[in-house]
């Protein structure tokens, strides 16, 4: 099971999530976000940070351009892309990436359902408010290939880890406040997702 603890804002999260087993970071570039973080300051932590440890951007509404660029400049090995975009931007990048779905529907998740991609519930603030994808909706779904996200934290991973998932994707459910962890939670929530 992998995970993956995002918004990142500050070294000392980044190392307490590595030290609890994260295999994953995920660093904000979405300004209106709580958990905005600036690229430069991604890449003080991501300097400091060990090695096999995957760094994620997360892109709102950018342009190739402008991932291809953040993610080569600032130490960057994912761009999440977590906005409907057309097929034409995906040829146009040229760092490895991974599809959103921002789910309303059960419909939805059949969405890339040959590629592996992230499921989030649709929020207009494009997610970090906690709220979950119905779980129903994967009854009968081959998950093997899907990250959930949204609404997450130690207490209700047992509601849908026998769906299989790749991996999970967790913000809020381990903080204190936007944008801070919670050692202790993010603790809770790996050793419970990889249990």
């Amino acid at each position: 099971m992998r995970v993956k603890i995002c918004g990142i804002t500050n070294l000392k999260d980044a190392l307490s999530a590595i030290r609890f087993g994260a295999d994953a970071l995920g660093f904000v570039f979405y300004k209106k976000s709580p958990r905005y973080i600036e690229p430069k300051s991604a890449k003080k932590i991501i300097e400091k940070l060990p090695p096999f440890v995957q760094k994620v951007g997360l892109f709102v509404n950018a342009n190739s351009d402008e991932i291809n660029s953040t993610c080569r400049e600032f130490g960057l090995d994912l761009a999440q892309i977590h906005f409907d975009a057309d097929e034409s931007l995906f040829d146009a990048l040229e760092v490895p990436f991974i599809k959103v779905i921002r789910a309303t529907s059960r419909e939805d998740l059949l969405r890339y359902s040959d590629e592996y991609r992230l499921v989030d519930a649709f929020v207009s603030s494009y997610g970090g408010e906690g709220k979950r994808v119905e779980t129903d909706w994967f009854d009968g779904l081959d998950c093997s290939k899907i990250i959930l996200a949204g609404g997450l934290n130690a207490q209700n991973l047992d509601e849908v880890k026998r769906y299989n998932f790749y991996g999970f994707d967790v913000s809020s459910g381990v903080e204190k406040s936007k944008g801070i962890k919670d050692s202790s939670k993010i603790e809770a929530f790996i050793k419970k997702a990889k249990d």
